[in-house]
Parts: structure tokens; sequence; C-alpha cells
């Protein structure tokens, strides 16, 4: 082997050793990132998720998740009211039957607060609208 020879090896194996260094800190880069866009993203999904309080006695509505395996169009995914019997840490809330024979616990982000009436009716009075008495052609 000559020394033009031994020389372009030490040449080669240098250019493939910078090549492995650029593209170990390119993959490190892309970790970085990719770690930056999962930040951000966990903080945007956060910030959509509603805080809901639950007290003793509300009424609220359950959603219905296995509704999805035999989907009804106008079919309402929502059932109840329940009553609110215990609301614990961590998002649990315990929940009565409307018969209120037994009680159950679900997760607090598959409730919402009933917003309707206990019952009450309200009457809403009607008034039939006429036409101007006064005239247009002048």
């Amino acid at each position: 082997m000559g020394s033009e020879e031994v020389e372009l090896g030490a040449e080669a194996a240098n250019f493939r050793l910078t090549q492995l260094n650029e593209m170990e800190e390119f993959c490190f880069h892309a970790y970085e990132s990719a770690a930056v866009y999962k930040e951000r993203m966990k903080l945007v999904h956060n910030k959509k998720i509603l805080k809901r309080e639950f007290k003793l006695g509300d009424l609220v509505f359950l959603f219905n998740s296995r509704l999805k395996l035999f989907p009804g169009k106008l079919k309402s995914k929502w059932s109840g009211p329940f009553k609110v019997v215990n609301v614990s840490l961590f998002g649990v809330v315990e929940l009565e039957s409307e018969d209120r024979l037994r009680t159950f616990k679900v997760n607090g982000q598959r409730v919402k607060h009933y917003l309707g009436t206990d019952g009450e009716k309200h009457l809403v009075e009607h008034l039939a609208l006429k036409d101007c008495p006064c005239s247009t052609n002048e």
C-alpha cells in the first residue's frame, strides 16, 4: 500500500465520521422538536377540557359511550337526569338512578350539568301580531 492510499482511506474515514456525527445531531434535534410539539399539544388539549364542579344534589346528564356501536342519527347520547350523591377526588362522581334504587360511580368527564327545571311548568303567553293600522299610501 502506498501513502496515497492510506491518506485516501483516512480521509474517507474522517468524512464518514463527520456524516455519522451530523446524522446523530439531526436525530437529536428531531427528538427535541418532537418533545416540544408533544408538550404544546398537551397544553392545547388541556385548555379545551372543561373543569366541572359538582355538588351533592345536582342534577346531571350522563354520556352514553356505548351508543357508538349502534349509531342512531337522532338518538340522544345523553341519558338522565341523575342526582349526584357523592363527589370524590380525581373526578369520580357517584350518581343515583331516577328510581333511586341504585347508585353507580362514573368519570366526571362523562357527566354534564342538567339545566332543566324540576318538573315546574311555565306558562308562556301567546301574542298575536296584527297588521299596522297606519296606511302606507299617502
